[in-house]
């Protein structure tokens, strides 16, 4: 059996000290995100993921964003001080990559296809995801750190502002990728026994 894409699996994890020695061109890179993207399976082929990748000081805009919004929420300055470290540490890649559901596209779904209804967001949110560890794994393959972060719905009527994005865009997900500064540390797995059941 071959096993060549479960190797590169193991190639995507969780890379949170990123950097900026990104060799390959930032026009090559957003092509592979967007390859990545439209090559990702959605119910009914409806393509309701849509993207906005930031580089340089767009990226660092975002993140400003994130840190600020953060500084409201968290209890006192030492405790900020720890959240402005992380949120330093997705600045300091080359990008970051927002992920959106076109909440347009789910409701006409809906509405066309009234028995499935209830099962469009679901799927939309399933379309994400397909898009998100695609596009991980492709900046993987590539040797472009990346991690997935969730500052939604904190951020999203500012990032929805900044960006000049339409009102049927829903954040829900935010990829900052860099040069791989440091490799990610090991990781643990649950027993097969308590995960697994195979029928044969």
């Amino acid at each position: 059996m071959n096993t060549d894409y479960i190797e590169t699996i193991k190639k995507r994890r969780s890379i949170y000290a990123l950097g900026k020695n990104v060799e390959t061109p930032y026009e090559e890179v957003a092509s592979l995100i967007k390859d990545a993207i439209r090559e990702s399976p959605t119910a009914f082929n409806n393509q309701t993921v849509r993207a906005v990748i930031l580089f340089n000081e767009h990226s660092d805009q975002l993140w400003e964003i994130v840190a600020e919004a953060l500084k409201q929420e968290v209890p006192d300055e030492a405790a900020y001080a720890k959240t402005r470290a992380k949120i330093d540490s997705f600045k300091a890649g080359i990008g970051t990559i927002l992920l959106f559901t076109d909440e347009s596209v789910v409701q006409q779904y809906q509405n066309d296809y009234a028995l499935y209804a209830d099962n469009f967001a679901n799927w939309a949110e399933q379309a994400i995801g397909n898009a998100q560890i695609n596009i991980w794994q492709a900046l993987a393959t590539n040797d472009i750190g990346a991690s997935n972060q969730h500052y939604n719905p904190l951020i999203n009527e500012a990032v929805q502002k900044k960006f000049d994005l339409p009102a049927s865009w829903t954040l829900r997900a935010q990829m900052p990728f860099g040069s791989i500064e440091a490799p990610a540390g090991e990781k643990d797995y649950l027993a097969d026994e308590d995960r697994f059941k195979v029928l044969k």
